[in-house]
């Protein structure tokens, strides 16, 4: 993994630890895994430009404050 990468990791991390959107925005993440765990994962597995470039399109899919079920959305494998 990059430095970048890392650096990205763990401020994700830390972000989760403290709470997350829950905390900080106060609203539940519309799918699984929730959006920075998938752009943990996507960083994890395409590096740092491409996985943030997933994590972004996906925090902008979720727009559904009310949604009442959570949609399954893992990472792809190619990006």
């Amino acid at each position: 993994m990059s430095p970048l990468a890392r650096m990205l990791d763990r401020a994700i991390a830390r972000y989760q630890a403290r709470g997350g959107g829950e905390a900080y925005f106060n609203i539940a993440c519309n799918f699984t895994p929730s959006c920075s765990e998938y752009t943990r994962q996507a960083i994890r597995a395409h590096g740092a430009i491409a996985g943030t470039r997933l994590g972004w399109r996906r925090i902008c899919r979720c727009t559904d404050r009310d949604a009442h079920e959570t949609r399954h959305d893992p990472v792809p494998e190619r990006c």
